[in-house]
């Protein structure tokens, strides 16, 4: 059992645009603990996919991904003017580019792919070997870290993670209608979990967190009521 001073893990699972990493990030930043941002590294697979001809008109060749996979190294480098890490593919910074609406449009069928999820699941798991760590994405409690410490399962109404997705893209000067992206929104949920590998489900011990209508901050006191209380048992 976890005392006060262990480090521990903390594997957080969900819906697309539920704020995960938002809510992860400031758990990291609490607690001193490394993030790390699994739904971009399949983002970033996907964008190398698009940029070297794997992805035609949104259809995925599978062969031609995977042949990609030996020429990419994903590393993440803290930005302090964002007081968080940015990814990097092959030394390049792409934290920007990995969120757009192409790249969202493909990133579910990129990460259904076997080889994949395999060679992200290692370098994630190497990540978290020493503890101190929260993770967020589609299968870390129930593939990555089965024995994570902690578990919470993000959900939230469509409708408002398409709102939030929407404020998100145009904010950055992105034409997108709110149609669109609440319609990529149920596509990625049924894609996701429907896949033939990984799919996304709930850890039987996980914790569910419905965060339609919290503030970050009233999510903040939610989990460090619960990681207080593990740490203390």
């Amino acid at each position: 059992m976890s005392t006060k001073h262990d480090k521990i893990i903390i594997a957080i699972d969900g819906f697309s645009s539920c704020g995960k990493s938002t809510f992860a990030k400031a758990i990291a930043a609490r607690l001193g603990y490394i993030f790390i941002d699994t739904g971009a590294m399949y983002r970033a697979v996907t964008l190398y996919a698009l940029e070297h001809g794997a992805i035609h008109s949104g259809i995925v060749d599978e062969d031609a991904v995977v042949r990609l996979l030996k020429e990419i190294q994903i590393t993440f480098r803290f930005n302090p003017e964002r007081g968080a890490s940015d990814i990097y593919v092959n030394g390049d910074r792409v934290e920007g580019k990995i969120r757009t609406i192409e790249v969202s449009n493909c990133v579910s069928a990129v990460s259904a792919i076997g080889e994949v999820r395999e060679m992200l699941v290692r370098m994630q798991q190497e990540m978290g070997r020493r503890k101190g760590v929260v993770m967020d994405g589609r299968d870390i409690g129930t593939v990555v870290f089965p024995d994570a410490e902690l578990k919470i399962f993000m959900t939230a109404d469509p409708k408002v993670r398409a709102q939030r997705r929407y404020d998100e893209l145009t904010a950055k000067g992105d034409n997108v209608s709110l149609e669109e992206i609440e319609q990529n929104v149920r596509d990625r949920d049924y894609q996701d979990m429907h896949r033939a590998i990984s799919p996304l489900r709930q850890a039987e011990d996980a914790i569910v967190l419905d965060n339609s209508h919290m503030t970050v901050e009233e999510q903040m006191t939610w989990v460090m009521e619960r990681i207080e209380a593990l740490q203390q048992a």
